[in-house]
């Protein structure tokens, strides 16, 4: 039960909420639509009841427009407002983007107070109908010559004839555009236009037929608003009428008709200013002044786009701007010019500035109080003798000054003649001749000298400063700057001046020193000569100061090469002690001679002496190199020396020597590398001494072909290396020794040795004679059978020794009795062996037996042979190993025996006396009946 109290309570609740809202609906009572077709513009009022008025209620209205034809909603906006007790109906405006004409627009608008969160019911659509094109003779384009702002949107429209519809829609020149067609109505999005240089665009538009009446076109232009008028400002200049001027700013691109209009309007007489606009570069207005003298005048400057204004509040009275002055006359002395000059401004206190122009281009101004008389009038002072001047005047308000008048046309005047002012700059050059010397003077006017005439000439006095003379004189024309006179050896006082047509200037003097003096200070040899650096700007050069002199001169050549040189000078003063001489004649290449001279009572004394280029630059030659002396591991090299004369480029700081082997990079021991631009390397030597004219390189490879070459290194550098000499150096004569020491004498000796190899062996491993072929055997007395046998008795042997024999002492007599002697050495040795018979058998056991060797010595083989014999041994065991006692052993004393065995003893006495011999010689064999 409870529950169901509480739900009918809320529902009450509910319903009197909702009778309340219902309450403070006001539903719009009156609706009304219009068009403004030149603005494009859709006009809505409306209103609600009176009751919504009478409580002052605030309100909002939903508006929404839709186009008719396309029944779609195109815009939608809230519009809030407070109503009041004077029930004064409501509007709102709507632009729209496309012409109206081309189609119905409907508008309905619904409301609700602030309070309420329910809205009124929507009112029903109020439309504007489009143009009626069922009587047109042809398809019609809107808008029609409509002005656009540049880089806005444009929508056309073309409305077909009825029961036509339109085939194309387009624009000439083209331009980035949206279109739609066939339908009766037409549409075409111009986006983004700009202006074109045919100042207009044409849209062209066509029906689905194809007669002139199908056919229909329209333009439409692009412009820009105008700017605000830029500097306006009113003024007069004779208080009579005013004049109002401005700056139109940026163009528009829009002409005739649509171009820019500018209208004046005076706030405090709220009335349109009476007056012309013409506008060139800049835009004027004038009227004529009443008797109103403040105003308030509002410039607009208006388009189809826009309008834009500006504002200009004043006294007129404090706006004055004088005429300019007119008809200048002067009145001038050698230093001052009167100027007159005339004014249009009658009655008005004017205040006048002059500007003088002098002739470097300094312009002067100055300023003076004007009159209300006709004329008015400035003197100017301070001004240089026979000058030129240029002038003009301007005036400005002397109250409430506004601004300066245009200038007066200017006035060319030319002061009077006067006395030279200043000093002549005078220089000398002495040359000594036989019985005197020749003096050269140079004049020039320093910026302190003025010759204030018109023609000028130049005065040139002299006379000896020791005796009393009568002065000489000479007259130059001003043409010249150089006069030559001669002197004699005495001292000499030179003076120079100006004259013109009214005076002469202040002397020049100049003292020359006797002969004596003169040849001292033109000994200039004694000096050292110093040498300078040159800079991008000229040549600086220094001197040491010295506190006797109470200036210093420093003169020099401009074309050292040339006569006459063209002699210039400067002079510093006594507290100077450098200077950067610059000059436009300076080249490169050339050198500069600098004499830095002392002055003090007009007389001069050289002091120093300088050299210089402004730029070295390398010499263009290489000195001529000559070989002095070549070896095997070094070469000396002279030249000859660069002239030291001013013809050279640049001083000569050293050489370099370059060296390098022909066929390969260099790389000697003391040197220093230098790469060519093809890559190839050189050694290089340094000479710092220019007085040097003598190198010796060293460390170099005999029987080796060098290139070198010598270039003098300047400040300027030094020319590509191009030109070699050639070298070769010579053979290494102790290598020839040390190679015949380790070569050629080894193969001497051992060619020697192969020849002297028989010699050598002979004498150091002789050869054992064979019997068979000797020649003594080759006589036939000496064969007996098949066997050669050499007797004893026929030959005398050298030495014969035999060990325990008795034939021992009959040899030794034998010895005594021969001619050549011979060293007898008797070895005795015992032996334990025997030879068998190879080719026998043996009936018996053989023993060992003592046996006796009996030595012969052969001096010229140095061996030793040792024989054995075999007591058992018969001739025909003899015969049968005869062959390998001959191959195998020679036994000299075999045979021996075997001659002795035919004096009558046994064979077996033979075999017993078998000794051991020692074979000395058989060099020498003496026969009792023929030498062999």
């Amino acid at each position: 039960m409870m529950n169901h109290f509480v739900f009918l309570a809320v529902l009450f609740l509910l319903r009197t909420a909702y009778s309340h809202q219902e309450s403070l609906l006001f539903p719009v009572m009156y609706l009304n639509v219009s068009k403004d077709l030149p603005l494009q513009r859709l006009l809505v009022e409306w209103d609600v009841g009176k009751s919504a008025h009478d409580a002052e209620l605030s309100m909002s209205f939903e508006i929404q427009v839709s186009r008719t034809e396309e029944n779609t909603i195109v815009w939608t906006e809230f519009h809030n407002v407070t109503l009041d007790k004077s029930r004064k109906p409501l509007h709102w405006k709507w632009d729209s983007d496309l012409p109206l004409e081309c189609m119905s627009h409907s508008v309905r608008i619904r409301s609700k107070a602030e309070a309420s969160k329910i809205w009124s019911q929507w009112s029903l659509w109020e439309t504007v109908l489009g143009l009626d094109t069922s009587n047109n003779s042809g398809p019609q384009i809107f808008p029609d010559e409509k002005v656009v702002e540049e880089g806005f949107d444009i929508t056309l429209c073309c409305i077909g004839r009825k029961g036509q519809i339109i085939k194309e829609f387009f624009s000439l020149p083209a331009v980035h555009n949206f279109n739609r067609t066939d339908t009766q109505i037409g549409l075409l999005t111009v986006k983004n236009v700009a202006h074109q240089e045919g100042h207009h665009i044409t849209v062209y538009c066509r029906e689905s037929c194809k007669e002139d009446e199908c056919y229909s076109r329209a333009v439409f232009f692009v412009g820009k608003p105008p700017d605000i008028p830029n500097d306006f400002s009113c003024q007069t200049q004779d208080m009579k009428t005013i004049i109002c001027t401005w700056s139109r700013g940026g163009d528009t691109y829009l002409y005739g008709r649509h171009s820019t209009k500018y209208t004046l309007f005076e706030e405090f007489s709220q009335s349109l200013v009476p007056c012309t606009v013409s506008c060139s570069e800049q835009c004027s207005c004038s009227w004529d002044i009443n008797q109103q003298r403040v105003y308030n005048i509002t410039l607009t400057a208006e388009n189809p786009l826009g309008k834009k204004t500006a504002t200009d509040v004043f006294d007129a009275t404090h706006r004055i701007y004088p005429f300019a002055p007119f008809q200048l006359w002067e009145e001038c002395t050698d230093t001052e010019i009167a100027l007159y000059w005339k004014h249009r401004n009658k009655g008005i206190e004017l205040f006048c500035q002059t500007e003088v122009l002098h002739p470097d281009g300094k312009a002067e101004l100055h300023n003076s109080s004007g009159t209300e008389l006709q004329y008015s009038s400035i003197a100017l002072g301070g001004l240089q003798p026979y000058t030129e001047y240029t002038v003009r005047v301007r005036c400005g308000a002397a109250k409430h000054f506004w601004r300066w008048s245009e200038w007066s046309e200017a006035r060319t005047i030319r002061t009077e003649e006067a006395t030279p002012s200043g000093k002549l700059d005078i220089w000398r050059e002495i040359t000594p001749v036989l019985g005197g010397r020749n003096v050269t003077l140079f004049w020039k006017l320093p910026p302190s000298f003025r010759a204030n005439g018109r023609s000028i000439s130049y005065e040139i006095t002299w006379e000896t400063v020791e005796e009393e003379s009568k002065p000489e004189r000479i007259s130059i024309s001003s043409v010249y700057n150089s006069t030559r006179i001669s002197i004699d050896n005495h001292p000499y006082k030179i003076s120079v001046v100006a004259k013109n047509n009214v005076n002469y200037s202040l002397p020049s003097v100049m003292i020359i020193p006797g002969a004596t003096g003169t040849e001292k200070e033109l000994g200039v040899s004694n000096l050292k000569e110093d040498q300078v650096n040159g800079t991008d700007d000229g040549i600086f050069i220094s001197w040491e100061p010295r506190n006797t002199y109470d200036s210093y001169i420093i003169d020099w050549c401009n074309f050292p090469e040339l006569q006459p040189c063209d002699l210039q000078w400067k002079r510093f003063g006594p507290h100077t002690s450098s200077a950067l001489i610059s000059s436009a004649s300076f080249v490169p290449g050339v050198r500069y001679n600098f004499h830095i001279y002392g002055s003090v009572a007009n007389t001069v004394f050289l002091l120093e002496k300088k050299t210089g280029y402004l730029k070295e630059l390398p010499l263009p030659f290489d000195p001529s190199v000559e070989i002095v002396h070549l070896t095997f591991h070094a070469v000396t090299l002279s030249w000859d020396s660069y002239h030291t004369n001013a013809s050279q480029p640049s001083f000569v700081g050293g050489y370099h020597v370059y060296v390098s082997p022909v066929q390969e990079d260099c790389n000697l021991k003391e040197s220093k590398k230098h790469v060519l631009p093809d890559g190839s390397v050189l050694c290089k030597y340094t000479i710092e001494n220019p007085e040097e004219k003598r190198y010796t390189v060293k460390h170099l490879m005999p029987n080796t072909k060098y290139k070198l070459v010598v270039k003098a290194y300047t400040g300027g550098g030094e020319t590509p290396i191009v030109n070699f000499i050639y070298i070769e150096t010579p053979f290494n004569s102790n290598m020839l020794y040390l190679l015949v020491l380790l070569v050629i004498v080894p193969l001497v000796v051992a060619a020697l040795c192969q020849w002297k190899m028989k010699w050598v062996k002979e004498c150091c491993c002789p050869v054992i004679p064979s019997p068979n072929r000797s020649k003594v055997l080759s006589f036939k007395d000496l064969t007996i059978g098949s066997e050669k046998v050499l007797k004893i008795n026929d030959c005398m042997p050298d030495a014969l020794a035999v060990d325990n024999k008795p034939e021992a002492q009959k040899l030794h007599l034998w010895r005594q009795m021969s001619s050549t002697p011979t060293e007898e050495k008797i070895d005795v040795h015992n032996s334990s062996w025997t030879y068998p018979n190879q080719n026998e058998e043996r009936d018996f056991t053989s023993t060992p037996k003592p046996m006796t060797h009996t030595w012969f010595e052969n001096f010229a083989y140095s061996s030793h042979i040792a024989v054995e014999t075999d007591p058992y041994q018969n001739p025909e065991m003899l015969e049968t190993s005869k062959p390998q006692l001959s191959a195998a052993l020679y036994q000299p004393q075999y045979y021996f025996d075997i001659l002795n065995e035919g004096t009558g003893s046994s064979p077996r006495e033979t075999a017993g006396r078998k000794t051991s011999l020692r074979y000395v010689s058989q060099t020498d064999v003496h026969c009792s009946w023929r030498r062999l």
